[in-house]
């Protein structure tokens, strides 16, 4: 009986100990990361900027609450938030107190599909799928039917009262003791809302600094930022590649970024122009499938200096 039942009791065993680590430890085991860029124009002062993402805020989540009310300790130049902040319809309201003392700080914001759509159901192994065949959410695949329509309005309503830039396929302006800060922005394009050739043309002569900010890193949309002369970009989106191996990495993005660059600091070129890219691995996950392995959550802290 022991040599029969041993090892598929001892394998279910290791993946009921992997599910109660990933689910009840890691997913809740938020990090604050840091990083140094150096990407500003010679003279300027560090700007040090926070980014949030991929919150997929599910109702009663009160550890994510009151550590992303903590990163207001931080006292950050600005903020910027790169979308997917929901995974209940009904979580605007803790999305908004979570982020309140956030929102205290100059701060921006763009849009992802989870913003505006529930999660639905899926089998994991569907994203596989995708990669191999090149189709990822919308890019590709039929449209989504009988989905839940999120109240984001409520969500942009908060957001624009506190002050925070709606980059929503459009520019804005910071002002951060007397540095101007241009952000370009464009709408999520894992479900086919980017529209770049409202905001093409590359930064503004009359900003000190300009960065391009997305929520899901598709190629489409770094190429034009970088091609346009964008020293840097910020995106989400790929929760790090969620469910990871150790010493291997992700095996997915969920986008058509490589592997290589799933989350973290990296470069991208498009025509000879080279920008600096920031994915974050964000803070949360689909309320189907909240596990992170080898990936844990997480908010930034880039420090932006004078180029090398």
């Amino acid at each position: 009986m022991r040599a029969r039942y041993g090892v598929p009791l001892g394998i279910t065993a290791v993946v009921a100990g992997g599910l109660l680590y990933s689910a009840g430890f890691e997913a809740r085991s938020f990090r604050l990361r840091r990083v140094t860029v150096p990407v500003l124009p010679a003279g300027m002062r560090p700007l040090r900027i926070l980014q949030v993402s991929d919150i997929h805020m599910v109702g009663g989540q009160r550890k994510k609450q009151r550590w992303l009310r903590s990163l207001a300790g931080l006292r950050p130049d600005f903020v910027i938030n790169t979308g997917d902040n929901l995974s209940d319809p009904e979580a605007v309201p803790e999305v908004l107190d979570a982020l309140g003392p956030l929102m205290d700080f100059p701060g921006a914001y763009v849009f992802g599909s989870n913003d505006y759509y529930g999660p639905t159901l899926r089998n994991p192994a569907r994203y596989l799928l995708e990669k191999t065949s090149g189709k990822h959410g919308l890019n590709g695949n039929a449209p989504a039917v009988g989905v839940v329509h999120n109240p984001w309005e409520d969500l942009r309503d908060g957001f624009d009262g506190a002050g925070w830039l709606n980059l929503t396929n459009t520019r804005g302006t910071l002002k951060v003791e007397g540095v101007s800060i241009e952000l370009t922005g464009v709408d999520d394009p894992h479900i086919k809302r980017d529209r770049y050739a409202r905001v093409a043309g590359g930064p503004s002569d009359s900003a000190d600094f300009s960065m391009g900010v997305v929520h899901a890193p598709y190629l489409r949309v770094l190429d034009a930022y970088a091609a346009d002369g964008y020293p840097l970009i910020l995106a989400g989106h790929t929760h790090g590649g969620q469910l990871c191996i150790p010493f291997y990495g992700a095996l997915v993005t969920n986008c058509d970024l490589d592997t290589d660059r799933v989350k973290g600091l990296s470069a991208h070129t498009a025509d000879g122009r080279r920008a600096f890219l920031h994915v974050s691995a964000g803070c949360g996950t689909s309320r189907y499938t909240p596990v992170r392995f080898a990936c844990p959550p997480e908010a930034t802290l880039l420090t932006l200096v004078g180029k090398e």
